[in-house]
């Protein structure tokens, strides 16, 4: 009688239930990462809208800086402006704001540092870049 027993095949209802109370742990373990992930997601959203946004101001204040026939002001600026890049915000647009600090770069007087912070709503740290930037010649235009 006992071989019997031990030559069946098949799973049983203690098998079928265990089976399924891990597979729920493992989806409620999936469920609470959610958030998680849409909070990373929009983030790097955030992060990589301002990153372009710090990259452009970058560079428009290194080419005004670098022709010499430019004035250069000194002092910190702050503006604004939208990730859609429209003068007027839109629908699910989020404003960005972009502080410049140029200040002349040691005792020298041809040559500037020019400091950008890029900050957004939930964050007021952002990120931000510091470029040193020389007068060139070759830069003159009229």
């Amino acid at each position: 009688m006992l071989c019997i027993t031990c030559n069946r095949r098949g799973i049983t209802l203690i098998e079928v239930l265990i089976t399924l109370f891990i597979t729920a742990i493992g989806i409620m373990a999936l469920l609470a990462m959610q958030p998680t992930s849409w909070n990373a997601a929009g983030r790097s959203d955030f992060m990589g809208r301002a990153a372009g946004i710090l990259h452009s101001e970058l560079e428009q204040n290194e080419i005004w800086i670098m022709n010499p026939v430019n004035t250069v002001t000194t002092g910190t600026t702050t503006r604004t402006v939208n990730a859609s890049g429209q003068a007027t915000q839109q629908t699910g647009d989020v404003p960005f704001t972009i502080a410049t600090a140029i200040a002349p770069f040691g005792f020298s007087t041809n040559a500037w540092t020019v400091n950008v912070r890029v900050t957004w709503p939930g964050n007021n740290l952002g990120i931000a870049e510091t470029l040193i930037v020389s007068r060139q010649d070759n830069f003159r235009t009229p």
